[in-house]
């Protein structure tokens, strides 16, 4: 995208309540649930090691959800010796996100559950248990060649300097204010609010640079007796004010908010709208700032390199900007199914590289191993650690569980392109 001198950028961000959020958070609290039962029996003798970095050519999950009024339906392909109760999981989320009550639209101690899951194909499975330069000679005491990619793709990464966690503003901002609408819920502050909401920011950019917030937009699920005049008073109080003062900023005169625009947001969730997972993958990630491939995270293990590789790409990302290298920078990785090594690496740094791209490029090779067996060891991807990323976002957020957030890298990148 030219940068023009002035224009305006906006993301949104849903709330964990949102219909298709709701289906991401199951999808991963049941890979969550299959990690961990396959960790235990693994400990306790049932299962044997395979010997593969981090155990990948056992697991295998790609499991999505639906959720409409009273029904939700869990479905894909999976490969396991672990039982898991699939309809306590999807029940327990549920409640936990704050559907436990007819009244709110949905009750997850009520509403039906449909377990549809199978086995997953042998003809997708061989090539990740022994990959295409396995089968045809590759290197046999180099474990990292023996693993494939679970499918093709492309993947993207992105990270640029303006906001403390390398994240574009507009979607780091509007992740802030969805976590801080289900907070005021759950802690009490706003009490009339229920689980479904989406957020919305517009910031002004000039000559690429962000200046100033120019418009927002909130929208949230609430309680029949709350007038929109109090509604709006409380969230400009308690939602988007605080999540301002916290990243060092203001309402600005003049500003746009806009709460609730319809004037009504009683009936929400799965029975305002159908929910699915995987439909929510520019607020999974950059807000529409850094490009996408397509594939969504949820419910995937880290075999999917939909999910592996757009991780460890923002891992390269954030390290080129943490590193000084360039202000603004996206890194494509593609892969073909089966196979362990990347077909394509692309690093683009929009012209604001501070040493030459080419070289960035080279020491981007040089640092980072990013076959999938390699992505899993560095970013320790076999932990149930995913159904903290099925809300407010897979990126920008400093957490233990989100390795591919480090930057670990700095030293050596900076080495590789010979500064000090």
């Amino acid at each position: 995208m030219a940068e023009a001198s002035s224009y305006l950028f906006t993301s949104e961000s849903v709330t964990e309540g949102h219909p298709d959020k709701m289906c991401d958070q199951i999808s991963d609290a049941i890979l969550d649930a299959i990690i961990s039962k396959e960790i235990e029996l693994e400990r306790e003798g049932y299962i044997a090691p395979s010997g593969q970095p981090a155990d990948v050519s056992r697991m295998r999950c790609a499991c999505e959800t639906m959720a409409t009024t009273g029904l939700v339906v869990v479905a894909g392909e999976i490969r396991t010796q672990a039982y898991v109760d699939v309809p306590a999981i999807v029940r327990e989320v549920v409640c936990g996100i704050g559907y436990d009550r007819a009244k709110y639209g949905f009750d997850g101690t009520t509403c039906g559950v449909v377990n549809a899951i199978h086995e997953q194909s042998p003809d997708i499975a061989q090539g990740v248990d022994e990959s295409w330069e396995a089968v045809h000679g590759g290197a046999a005491d180099d474990p990292y060649e023996r693993i494939g990619a679970g499918d093709q793709g492309m993947m993207f990464g992105y990270a640029c300097d303006e906001t403390k966690t390398l994240m574009p503003m507009p979607i780091y901002l509007a992740q802030r204010m969805s976590e801080r609408l289900a907070a005021v819920r759950k802690d009490g502050t706003l009490d009339y609010l229920r689980p479904d909401g989406k957020t919305q920011v517009s910031v002004r950019y000039e000559d690429g640079a962000p200046k100033w917030v120019e418009k927002v937009v909130v929208s949230t699920q609430h309680a029949e007796d709350v007038s929109p005049d109090e509604l709006r008073e409380a969230i400009i109080n308690h939602v988007v004010g605080p999540v301002f003062s916290d990243e060092g900023t203001s309402i600005m005169p003049g500003m746009e908010i806009h709460v609730n625009p319809t004037g009504r947001f009683v009936i929400g969730g799965p029975m305002g709208d159908c929910g699915l997972t995987g439909r929510k993958v520019i607020v999974d990630t950059y807000g529409g700032m850094g490009r996408h491939g397509g594939g969504a995270f949820s419910g995937k293990d880290c075999t999917k390199v939909d999910r592996s590789a757009a991780y460890a790409a923002r891992w390269v990302a954030k390290n080129v900007v943490a590193a000084g290298l360039a202000r603004r920078c996206e890194v494509q990785v593609a892969y073909a199914i089966g196979m362990a090594r990347p077909v394509s690496v692309m690093v683009d740094t929009f012209g604001t590289a501070a040493v030459d791209a080419s070289t960035i490029e080279r020491a981007v090779a040089e640092v980072f191993d990013l076959r999938p067996g390699a992505i899993i060891d560095a970013l320790d991807l076999r932990r149930p650690i995913y159904r903290k990323t099925a809300a407010y976002g897979h990126f920008g957020r400093e957490l233990p569980e989100f390795t591919w957030e480090r930057t670990d890298k700095v030293d050596e990148l900076r080495a590789a392109c010979g500064l000090a």
